[in-house]
């Protein structure tokens, strides 16, 4: 916080550094590509928005009566706002919508500025109840801006809600971006390193853009009492199953033995492996309870131990797991 900051409540300082479970680990890092157009997923995407002079009253005045918003005054040719945006909404999305971020080019949107007092940027001020409260001058580290976020949000206890902001990288993540969710994980991985499903999910969305190595790396960083909880198990599961399907080949083969002979167990069996490598689930599945209804005893059950590595690495609340579970126990009991 800069000592000349004129809406500080106690003069702009505070101490107390945020902490879920620790700070300093390493923690992976994750650029991924640039999302397709997808609807702003709750609690992430759409806390963030960019101002004007005359929206200015509706997006900041009027919104702080309803929840904290920050209101970021930058530039582009400011060398420091460059710096200091990325991590401010990085720790917005991870705060699960207790504050909101409003961003206002000074140089399009001078007068605000101006009328606030706002003498070098980047300058970030945040409102309340339709008024200016507290707020710091300059880039600053990201354990700082989490806990500025955390300090006008009104969080007593100091810790931002990592469910809240699982959530909201999941929820990024079912609209299709990508790169929110890979931010909200790594914003939450920066104060909890321990999350295991921050680590699973941001493990998933590196393994998923090619970053096996990076995915392989992180999952490394899991404490060593948690190293097989369920997001993990299933993240290894998953690049288990691809690294076997990538060593098989192509799959027009194994379709062609098996419209020569139907009961090439084998081919059907790497077959249904292509097929989970490639996305299609159930026609995976579907392949591996044709051998168990065919053939139980096959490679000493091997189909339905497979199925079951299959369910591990879907999660077992994944429609395609519950759907192939179904047929199972009715082949099983029946």
């Amino acid at each position: 916080m800069s000592d000349n900051n004129p809406f500080g409540s106690n003069g702009g300082q505070y101490s107390t550094t945020v902490q879920y479970g620790g700070t300093g680990a390493p923690r992976a890092k994750v650029a991924l590509g640039e999302a397709p157009p997808a609807p702003a997923a709750p609690g992430a995407t759409d806390v963030i928005k960019d101002t004007t002079t005359a929206a200015f009253a509706a997006d900041v005045i009027q919104e702080s009566r309803r929840q904290p918003v920050l209101v970021d005054f930058w530039a582009p040719w400011c060398g420091p706002c460059k710096q200091l945006t990325p991590q401010l909404e990085k720790a917005v999305k991870a705060a699960g919508g207790k504050v909101k971020l409003v961003k206002m080019n000074i140089d399009d949107h001078p007068s605000i500025a101006g009328q606030l007092g706002i003498q070098s940027i980047p300058a970030v001020i945040a409102f309340k109840d339709g008024q200016p409260v507290d707020g710091f001058m300059g880039a600053i580290p990201e354990s700082q801006i989490a806990e500025f976020i955390t300090k006008v949000g009104g969080k007593g206890n100091g810790a931002p809600p990592v469910a809240e902001a699982l959530a909201a990288a999941a929820e990024a993540r079912e609209a299709g971006d990508m790169q929110t969710a890979a931010d909200i994980y790594d914003a939450i991985l920066a104060q909890a390193p321990d999350t295991v499903e921050a680590i699973g999910g941001l493990g998933d969305l590196m393994f998923e853009a090619g970053d096996i190595e990076g995915a392989e790396a992180l999952l490394a960083t899991a404490p060593e009492a948690k190293k097989d909880a369920p997001p993990l198990a299933a993240l290894r599961a998953k690049m288990a199953l691809a690294a076997q399907a990538a060593a098989l080949g192509n799959p027009a083969e194994f379709e062609r033995r098996l419209t020569e002979n139907p009961k090439d167990h084998q081919a059907r069996f790497d077959l249904a492996m292509i097929q989970n490598a490639n996305g299609d689930r159930t026609a995976a599945a579907d392949n591996l309870l044709a051998i168990i209804k065919a053939d139980r005893a096959w490679n000493e059950d091997g189909a339905r131990t497979q199925l079951l590595q299959l369910f591990e690495a879907w999660g077992m609340t994944d429609e395609a797991t519950l759907a192939a579970r179904r047929k199972l126990s009715a082949l099983l009991f029946s």
